[in-house]
């Protein structure tokens, strides 16, 4: 199917758009974009800046793709924003561009941002994110990949989100959530392993035992934050890919980890 254009969409000159590109009636594309193959802009999607889509995307109506960072501290330049494959923005999601002269926004691929969600200038989004209605990561925060953000929840500036975490409703998220669990609250708190996201996600027995013995002892020891690194080095796990992950996760962080129950 050759590229498709409605007669009233707007395609400024110097865009980019690949081979079965489907463009609706009133959408926008600027001048700097550039969009891959069998991506789908429905009707009044909106998508402008130094932006690049990836291949087979889907922008559906009323949605602000690549528009300029809401950060006071830009100076002008081209900042931008690049996607990758088969992501999905569903109604009036807004995703910004990053703040400084180029630098970027990034968001991997098959991720799927459900209506009003928003995502905030320079954030770094890895793969498989699900993004509940109404949600939102404000600046410089970064998602690994396979999340699950709740309807409502908001993220804090420089937080970090592990892989396979789940984030409840309408939860407030101020310090990073370590991998493999669910945290929910105002503050969020760390709840438990989140055993159903990790199953889906075709964990074996052996991973998912690695991931909760992490839990447990960052969570559950009754140790404080030194004590725990000493007893997760000289674990028996220590050398697992799953319990590694973790290990590093928190020992990294910069705004502390949210706390357990």
């Amino acid at each position: 199917m050759a590229t498709q254009i409605h007669p009233t969409a707007i395609i400024e000159s110097g865009a980019q758009l690949g081979t079965n590109v489907q463009v609706g009636a009133y959408a926008y594309v600027g001048a700097k974009v550039v969009i891959g193959d069998g991506t789908v802009l429905h009707h009044h999607a909106n998508v402008e800046g130094r932006t690049t889509l990836g291949q087979q995307c889907e922008v559906f109506p009323f949605t602000c793709i690549g528009t300029k960072t809401h950060d006071l501290k830009f100076q002008g330049g081209e900042p931008g924003l690049i996607a990758g494959d088969r992501n999905v923005f569903r109604e009036y999601v807004s995703i910004h561009g990053a703040t400084n002269d180029g630098e970027f926004t990034r968001l991997g691929h098959d991720n799927v941002m459900l209506a009003y969600s928003h995502i905030a200038h320079d954030c770094l989004v890895g793969n498989h994110l699900v993004m509940s209605a109404q949600s939102a990561l404000a600046g410089h925060v970064i998602v690994e990949d396979h999340v699950n953000i709740g309807w409502g929840t908001g993220v804090h500036q420089f937080c970090r989100i592990g892989a396979h975490v789940m984030l409840g409703g309408m939860s407030k998220i101020v310090q990073d959530v370590p991998p493999f669990i669910i945290a929910d609250g105002n503050a969020a708190i760390a709840r438990s392993i989140n055993k159903v996201g990790l199953e889906r996600n075709g964990f074996t027995p052996e991973r998912m035992d690695a991931a909760k013995q992490a839990f447990r002892i960052f969570y559950r020891s009754g140790f404080n934050r030194t004590q725990a690194f000493d007893a997760m080095h000289q674990h028996a796990l220590v050398a697992v890919a799953d319990f590694q992950h973790f290990l590093k996760f928190v020992e990294k962080s910069e705004r502390g980890v949210v706390a357990g129950r």
